[in-house]
């Protein structure tokens, strides 16, 4: 888990990382020694303009540190997401930007063990893959039921592939938070 303190230095990392680049083509160089951000982690950053997403890209698998994987998510999330087109400069003010830290993935053998508002889900089958995080569930007031069958959708799959034995589910956690989550408990 991290602390308030370093959930507040990797939102900031992502807002000037963002800002920067979007101003100069370059990525600031940042580091640190805090315990939290260099340990590898996968992370999922999320920009908003007001209540519509605007950008969201992730990392799974932890290969770097994790304030390394936040930056390399937000300028993804911002310039790479191919729902929406680039974010511009003079967005940024508006942006708020959240951010998931993920645990490690844990196969899921019964569908059963997956709770909700808990557990994100990662579902594999052949080269179909998809993920939801578990705010998705919560936000769209989903049952059990209905987040796998939206997963197996995100993966192109049909609703119940969940239930096929070349199906592969895994799940884990996520700690969320935002510019508005920090900035309230201040």
């Amino acid at each position: 888990m991290l602390d308030d303190s370093e959930k507040q230095k990797l939102l900031n990392l992502a807002r000037i990382t963002l800002k920067t680049y979007l101003e100069g083509g370059k990525a600031p160089a940042y580091h640190t020694s805090c315990a939290g951000l260099i340990e590898r982690k996968g992370a999922f950053v999320s920009l908003h303009n007001g209540d519509e997403l605007r950008g969201c890209i992730g990392q799974l698998y932890p290969d770097r540190e994790l304030y390394r994987v936040v930056q390399h998510c937000v300028l993804s999330a911002a310039t790479e997401d191919t729902r929406f087109v680039p974010v511009h400069e003079d967005e940024i003010a508006d942006l708020s930007i959240e951010i998931s830290v993920l645990s490690p993935f844990r196969r899921i053998r019964d569908p059963e063990e997956i709770e909700v508002g808990k557990h994100g889900l990662y579902i594999v089958q052949g080269h179909f893959r998809g993920l939801l995080l578990p705010q998705v569930a919560v936000e769209y007031q989903w049952d059990r039921t209905t987040f796998l069958q939206h997963t197996c959708r995100k993966a192109g799959l049909p609703d119940t592939a969940y239930l096929d034995p070349d199906t592969v589910l895994y799940a884990f956690e996520a700690e969320v938070f935002s510019d508005s989550s920090i900035s309230a408990k201040q």
